[in-house]
């Protein structure tokens, strides 16, 4: 295959932990071509997107890094860009990491016109409509207790009636911005004002599941079957679970509450070109659907023992035919 990587600059990334980077690694492994470019680089001239693009090879995604976070990431300044029609690779592959702002909704409506024409993971009309605290409110049977609202008097009513909650922005990710709101509260007031802009912007409260201490579960789903599940337990004086903010992970096998809510979402992550998505579950409770740059695949491949990276590859190749 020829497969376009759309992402950020890859100087930077975390060469040993970052998954956008292990299915470079994959795709080369597997003897596909592999390009790379930033959402900056598409353009539609006429009715064709092209993107300036570099090749990569094995030798550009090894950098100095050691372990999670300690990698100042692959370079890439010897790389010589190249106009490519997006019609004529195989599969276009979207990990560019959220906000979701104006700059990332332009390059899903880029991708729109390239539809049809190759095969793009995940589907740019999926990213657009899939914001990633909201889209899991299709589900609410499987959801902790949730409202989205503006309104402080709202959140203060329901922090009255859970205890505890967590507030959560709706652009956010990787855990930024998300905080424990406890009903009496001193302060409580204006942290709810703050979060909100005084009543200008949506964010989502949850009750808080205390479960959470234990670890929570980032199970990564590929065209909506799992492809594994990590358990993520907070660091010591921490409530959030996310590997960026210090999470200790290991790995753990479904139970039937993790494949109910898979069987629940997989029709519809399907029906909306979400094919690799990361499914975080709480108590067996659905609390997000990351879709937008899911991380956690190179986690599970070193701690089970597996290859998910390549399993996501072997997809590719069997949806563009050319395995």
């Amino acid at each position: 295959m020829d497969l376009l990587v759309v992402m950020d600059p890859l100087l930077g990334c975390d060469t040993v932990s970052d998954t956008t980077i292990g299915l470079m690694a994959a795709s080369l492994e597997r003897g596909h071509r592999v390009l790379h470019c930033t959402a900056g680089d598409l353009s539609l001239i006429g009715s064709r997107v092209v993107a300036r693009a570099t090749t990569v090879d094995q030798g550009d995604l090894i950098g100095p890094g050691t372990g999670p976070g300690a990698g100042a990431g692959p370079g890439g300044s010897d790389l010589q860009a190249q106009t490519v029609d997006l019609a004529a690779v195989d599969a276009v592959l979207v990990r560019s990491d959220p906000p979701v702002d104006s700059a990332y909704l332009a390059m899903t409506l880029l991708l729109e016109h390239a539809r049809g024409e190759t095969l793009i993971v995940n589907d740019p009309r999926g990213l657009r409509e899939a914001n990633e605290k909201l889209y899991a409110c299709r589900f609410p049977e499987l959801m902790p207790a949730t409202v989205v609202t503006a309104d402080a008097a709202v959140l203060a009513d329901f922090a009255e009636e859970h205890g505890t909650i967590v507030l959560k922005p709706l652009d956010g990710h990787g855990g930024r911005g998300v905080c424990l709101l406890r009903a009496g509260d001193a302060g409580a007031s204006e942290l709810m004002a703050a979060r909100t802009g005084d009543g200008r912007y949506q964010v989502m409260a949850q009750e808080f599941l205390p479960g959470v201490y234990d670890g929570d579960r980032r199970i990564l789903l590929l065209d909506g079957e799992p492809l594994g599940a990590l358990r993520r337990r907070p660091s010591e004086g921490e409530f959030r679970a996310n590997i960026g903010l210090g999470g200790q992970v290991d790995v753990v096998d479904l139970d039937d509450r993790d494949r109910r809510i898979i069987d629940t979402l997989a029709p519809a992550l399907r029906a909306d070109g979400l094919y690799f998505v990361g499914i975080d579950v709480i108590d067996g409770r659905l609390s997000e659907i990351n879709v937008t740059s899911p991380t956690g695949l190179r986690q599970l491949a070193h701690l089970s023992g597996t290859r998910p990276d390549l399993a996501v590859v072997e997809w590719l190749e069997e949806r563009v035919g050319r395995p």
